[in-house]
This record gives structure tokens, sequence and C-alpha cells, in this order.
């Protein structure tokens, strides 16, 4: 029997979803929990709690573990497990992504350099710290940009400034958000890190792929209907298969996997985001991880068989020959948040689940607990699930299903803030 270390967050969304997909596969699983004994009661007599921040500790617990019970492969769930991956996997002798690449994907400054240097097109960027002066570096910035943490994830942090007042304002937001507890725990200098870049205007699609001796598959092309032209950056609308002329779609696959080449990934999953409008493609993140909160539920290949699987199966080596995605079109709302505050009731669930198509509507935040909304937040409402003949009829029924939904969220008190972006 194979036997898997998966590396999970403490934020995680996919610990079931893995772990169900192991049980299909008949794989074993050892859960590396990020320091939260919470993930502990999924599978409590397999569970190996770590500190991704922690490298060389992390990596003599892993150790540990492979002595006692060899590990067959090393999975990140998540952005924050990638790097511990690959060290992991090569201190093994497993198929892994090179540690440089990885570290290049994970940091979105590096990200920026190695591409640019390798000829991808991009924007033109500068790399700040919270150190510096906003005043200054207002005064230096092209318009509009897009200002964003080197390290956080989900759009978290990310604003558009359309000029020098809004620049400021959006670089002291950043500042509050990098000082949170749970940033500042990570003992990582480049949480200190903002990275400023020319703003790129254009249609936003996903890409979800996988890669074997460095030779990319593209899984999915999801389209994004809501425009994302800022301030901020929430995401809503995920759709599969793209509506994009065919030959749109393959130069977005041939894009992605040039950036892939550029950074060094070789192996394992793969999401991208790019952007793409008249002067071409541009990719905007590309990360050695899957699909991120419960979007891959969208997806199915074969005879039903979920992402996760398919992520597990390429692994260990199974092979994933031949299992392209079922041709029926489908889609995810990620639930938006539409103030902040303490979630005292959710209704119209029901409603929303009796349109037709919906394929089922997850709330992740339980009733009672605190929401925020981006650009501080970092967490969903919930999701909503769909299917259909056509992209265009997925589309339809989640916003109708959406409509369906009544949030109710008493204002909490809480430190001010801006009251514009701009």
């Amino acid at each position: 029997m194979s036997h898997i270390l998966l590396l999970l967050a403490t934020h995680t969304y996919r610990a079931q979803d893995f772990l169900d997909a192991a049980a299909a596969l008949g794989v074993a699983v050892t859960v590396g929990a990020d320091g939260s004994q919470a993930l502990a009661d999924l599978v409590p007599e397999s569970t190996l709690e770590l500190d991704f921040g922690n490298l060389e500790g992390s990596l003599a617990s892993i150790a540990r573990l492979a002595t006692q019970h060899p590990i067959d492969a090393v999975v990140p769930a998540e952005d924050e497990g990638t790097v511990l991956a690959a060290r992991a996997a090569e201190t093994l002798g497993l198929p892994h992504n090179p540690v440089e690449a990885v570290v290049g994907a994970r940091y979105k400054h590096l990200t920026r350099k190695r591409l640019a240097r390798m000829g991808v097109p991009g924007p033109g960027f500068r790399l700040l710290s919270v150190d510096d002066d906003p005043e200054v570096a207002a005064a230096q910035a092209t318009y509009p940009c897009v200002l964003k943490p080197v390290l956080l994830s989900a759009s978290r942090g990310v604003i558009r400034a359309n000029e020098r007042k809004g620049f400021v304002v959006a670089f002291r937001r950043i500042a509050r958000i990098l000082e949170e507890p749970e940033v500042v725990e990570r003992h990582d200098p480049a949480a200190r890190l903002i990275l400023a870049e020319e703003y790129v205007a254009g249609d936003e699609l996903a890409v979800e792929a996988v890669l074997t001796n460095g030779e990319l598959q593209v899984l999915a092309l999801f389209d994004k209907p809501d425009p994302l032209e800022g301030p901020l950056f929430e995401e809503t609308l995920f759709v599969t298969p793209s509506r994009r002329p065919e030959s749109e779609q393959k130069a977005i696959g041939e894009r992605v996997a040039w950036a892939a080449r550029a950074l060094g990934l070789r192996h394992g999953p793969l999401h991208a985001e790019v952007r793409v409008n008249e002067q071409g493609i541009y990719p905007i993140e590309i990360a050695p991880r899957s699909i991120g909160g419960l979007c891959s539920r969208t997806l199915r290949f074969g005879a039903g068989i979920s992402l996760e699987e398919l992520i597990l199966r390429h692994a260990t080596g199974m092979g994933i020959s031949g299992l392209e995605r079922e041709p029926r079109a489908a889609g995810v709302m990620m639930i938006p948040i539409p103030s902040g505050g303490i979630l005292r009731a959710v209704g119209g669930v029901t409603e929303a689940e009796t349109v037709p198509g919906v394929r089922g509507i997850e709330i992740s935040i339980p009733i009672g607990q605190n929401v925020v909304p981006l650009p501080e937040g970092h967490r969903y409402l919930g999701f909503i699930f769909a299917s259909a003949d056509t992209p265009q009829q997925v589309e339809k029924t989640l916003r109708r299903a959406h409509r369906r939904l009544e949030f109710s969220i008493e204002p909490a008190a809480a430190p001010d803030q801006p009251s514009s972006l701009m």
C-alpha cells in the first residue's frame, strides 16, 4: 500500500476531499498539519504536527516518520506547504519540483523576476518594504498599479491604485494586514514585503494542470465571468469549459507551460492565473499546487474521479493517462462577503438548492463566527456548485442560486478602515 504525506495548512478547506480520495484509492495517509491540533481529529492515529515556518525542524520530523513508515509521495494542499513538500521529497529521494523553482513560485517578487529574466511577458514591478515611505513610493509608481503582499494568497491584501493618494491608502492598509499576529508568527522576512506592479487590463482565467517530467497537461480552463478590475479583487465565479476560442485556449496553455519552464517547475499539480487582452497573455500567478478553496469539486475526470484522486494517482505513479474532464459544463461561486461582522443567520439555502442545475451549497463559516471581507479577510462565506449543458447555463444557475441566499451579519466593533481606497 502506498503511503502519502499530505501537508495541510490550518485554514484548509481541502482535508476531507483529499482523505476521501485516498480512501477511494486504498492509499495510506499521514496528515502533516501546520501546528494545528484541530486537524488531528480527522485521522487522530496518523497526524504529524509540523511547523511550516520551521523547515529544518519539520524535515527532521518527516525523516523520523519515514524511517518508521516509508513515504511514497509528499503532497501539499496549499501554498504554505509547497516549499516544505519540495524539500522533503528531495531529502527522501522522491519525484519533486526543484526547491529553487518552488521558492520562486511561492514568493511573488521572485516569480516576477524569474519570468521577466526568461522573457515571459508580464507587468513591470517594484519591490517595497512596509518600512518604506509610501509617499515616496507613490511618487515613483506608474498608474494604474496593483499593490499586493509578497507572501499572502487568495487575493488577500491585493488593491488597485489609480493615483498617488490611492497608492498611499492601499500601502498603509496592506501594512496593517502584515502586522496581524498570524502573519507575523510565520517569522518569514518576506511577510514584510509589498509588490507594486503595473495593472494588466483584460479578462482573467484560471488554468488547472499537472506537470510530468516538465510536460504540462491542462486539466481544465476556467473563465471568470465577473470583471476583476479593482480596487479589490474578490474572486466569485469560476466556470469551465472556457468560452474562449479554441486557438486562444491552446495559446493560454502554451503560455502557462512557458511560465512553468521559466520557473523550473517540473512535477505535480499546477494552478495558474492569467490575464488576456489585445496585447497578449500575461501569467499573473503560477503555483505548484491545485486550485484553492472547495473549487476542485467542480471537476470530475474519467468515470467520476475527483481532482484530489487524480493528484494522488499522479503522485504515487499510478498514471493519469486518458483521465479527461467530464464534458458537462460546471462551475462554482465563491460566495462573497457583503460586510464584516458576526454571522448570525443564513437563509434561503433550501430555496437556492432547488434551482435546476445546482449540485450543492456549502456554507463554510459557522454561525456565530466573525466574517471579514477582502482585502483583510481570507475566507469565503461558502460555495455554490452547479452543472449544466453549457457554460452560459452554469453561470445563470450560479447567479440565480446566489440571489436566493440571505446572510444576516451583525456589525462588530473593529478598528476604523478607510472609507475609500482611491
